[in-house]
């Protein structure tokens, strides 16, 4: 980008970011919460690492990708920042040794093979500090958008809480399509109490994006996703 472009795009961040934040406290204002409770993490999957820096001096500090190679890419290229890198999208076994390398959370634990993966590749690394990993859970049951189902929820935390590599941290979803979020995430908050039943620390649920974080918050949600709403939607920079 020229220096005007820069400028531009710098003004966009500024905006949007702006309107988040916004929404966020009314969300939490709406129903007695403080919005301090509530981590904005940026997922800035297809945009580049220009956009990750403006953000971080803009105060955002979580940033969420969703492939693994892309988010090691930019971990190199800003490695002089203070982020915390989260995964939040789908993560093969395979995958694990790299994303043990940079992350500071996986929020798309859904079976115990990838956490067994994930623990083992921090033992291999000498990780200092344990990696935080929320369960995704499915609300509809389609395994072709990952997830593990309610039923196997307390199942797959017993197997991470008995890794000391992982940090157990609570819960995540994603609506189904066409679904009412609010609903959806009053669900995921009964999965959360009931998690928290026999894992008194699994406080956190990831849930919410740009277009649902209200009712996510509502509903007791601690780390919002958002990706268009504070990016823009433009074509992808990433393939």
């Amino acid at each position: 980008m020229s220096a005007p472009d820069d400028d531009r795009r710098g003004a966009e961040l500024v905006s949007a970011l702006g309107a988040v934040r916004a929404r966020i406290a009314d969300s939490c204002a709406a129903v007695g919460r403080d919005a301090q409770t509530v981590t904005l993490v940026a997922v800035t999957k297809t945009y580049p690492a220009s956009d990750v820096a403006t953000l971080a001096r803009l105060g955002v500090t979580d940033i969420g990708e969703s492939k693994d190679q892309e988010a090691r890419t930019k971990v190199k290229e800003l490695r002089r920042l203070d982020l915390r890198w989260h995964l939040v999208g789908r993560v093969q076994t395979n995958k694990a040794r790299g994303v043990v390398s940079y992350a500071h959370a996986v929020h798309s634990v859904d079976r115990p093979k990838l956490a067994r993966a994930l623990a083992e590749a921090a033992a291999a690394a000498e990780r200092v500090e344990p990696l935080d990993v929320f369960v995704q859970v499915s609300l509809d049951g389609d395994p072709e958008r990952g997830g593990a189902g309610i039923d196997a929820v307390d199942a797959l935390a017993e197997t991470i809480a008995a890794r000391p590599q992982l940090r157990l941290c609570g819960v995540m979803a994603i609506p189904p399509l066409g679904s009412d979020p609010d609903v959806e995430f009053a669900r995921l908050a009964e999965v959360s109490q009931r998690l928290r039943a026999n894992h008194p620390q699994a406080t956190r649920i990831s849930a919410g994006m740009s277009d649902d974080l209200e009712a996510a918050i509502k509903n007791g949600s601690t780390h919002v996703r958002v990706g268009s709403a504070l990016l823009g939607r433009r074509g992808p920079i990433f393939s």
